[in-house]
């Protein structure tokens, strides 16, 4: 009887070794506990998404990992093991830390090429909103042949990149290019668009354009019907102007959408490779190189610097995951839950 009392008062009951109590032991094992109650609840969508994970594992993960690896050494074409017929060649590398990164980081060149991604990114994706929220404002309005404009519109973003870039590059031709063909059935001199460092860069970013808007333009259209009417029919009967409308609600009912679409173009742009590549290979000389450009010039031109080139992207990759995350915490300050 005094035992009893003696549990009840206190509300711990010994096991029969005298051990810890059975709460003690349902918190040690607790976490476990939930982790195989998720798993025997959920194992159906653990299945589904597992497929998923070996793959980015596989296609993503292995050559990030190798890229790193690669990154902290000094491999080129020259000591990096190979097999030529029966022969096996060894890799002779050596482990050299963070070596290629302070030369990148060190070298004017890295710099100079920075200065023009930011540039190329900055007006691409301006360029990008502006005439997308202004195509799909014009969209969004009641017009005769809207399904026709809409089609139309999308084509560039249905056309493959490579595609594109070929059919600018014949029209950026200087002897035989449709816009030098116009300029001088106006009377005018043809202009070398590809051979100037500064048409160069004008002439890709026009491309870039060319390409990205139509993305933009159905994100912003979506988000534009997606902004209740009522909101401008009560602005519009209290006297506001479009432009007070468009300021306190379109913009304020896109910022979901633009948020999002910002981003992506940014890391896209920031990476787009096949314009610069086919448009203008990173001529006249390298003015119209990015840093990813720069990245696979190091790796499949001349003698072939794997690790420069590896160190490069891991460098890329940085630099974007700052911005995403930089991005993502002005978004937080901002009240937008993101």
């Amino acid at each position: 009887m005094e035992l009893t009392s003696l549990s009840v008062s206190t509300g711990r009951v010994r096991g029969p070794a005298g051990g810890a109590s059975a709460g003690e032991t349902t918190r040690g094992g607790g976490h476990a506990g939930r982790l195989r109650r998720a798993l025997h609840t959920h194992w159906y969508a653990y299945a589904m998404i597992a497929p998923v994970i070996i793959v980015m594992g596989v296609l993503i993960g292995w050559p990030l990992a190798r890229g790193v690896y690669l990154s902290l050494t000094d491999a080129t074409e020259a000591n990096i093991g190979r097999t030529i017929g029966v022969n096996v060649i060894p890799a002779t590398y050596e482990f050299t830390g963070l070596a290629n990164y302070v030369d990148i980081l060190t070298s004017g060149l890295f710099w100079s090429k920075l200065g023009w991604t930011v540039v190329w990114t900055v007006a691409c994706v301006g360029l990008h909103y502006s005439i997308g929220l202004g195509l799909a404002m014009l969209l969004n309005r009641k017009l005769r042949f809207r399904s026709v404009y809409r089609v139309l519109l999308i084509l560039p973003w249905a056309i493959p990149a490579f595609v594109a870039a070929f059919i600018w590059r014949y029209l950026y031709n200087s002897d035989y290019g449709v816009f030098n063909a116009m300029l001088q059935a106006v009377g005018l001199e043809p202009i070398g668009w590809l051979d100037d460092p500064t048409t160069a860069r004008i002439a890709v970013i026009a491309v870039n354009v060319w390409l990205g808007v139509p993305f933009m333009m159905v994100a912003m259209l979506g988000g534009l019907q997606s902004i209740p009417r009522e909101l401008h029919e009560a602005a519009e009967v209290d006297g506001a102007t479009p432009a007070q409308r468009f300021r306190h609600i379109t913009l304020p009912g896109l910022r979901a959408v633009s948020s999002t679409v910002i981003l992506l173009g940014t890391i896209w742009t920031f990476n787009m490779f096949p314009v610069i590549y086919l448009v203008t290979g990173g001529g006249p000389g390298s003015e119209t190189e990015i840093l990813v450009t720069y990245a696979f010039r190091e790796a499949f031109t001349g003698v072939r610097n794997y690790s420069g080139s590896a160190a490069w992207g891991i460098v890329v990759l940085a630099l974007l995951v700052v911005l995403a995350l930089g991005y993502r915490r002005a978004l937080r300050r901002q009240g937008e839950v993101w």
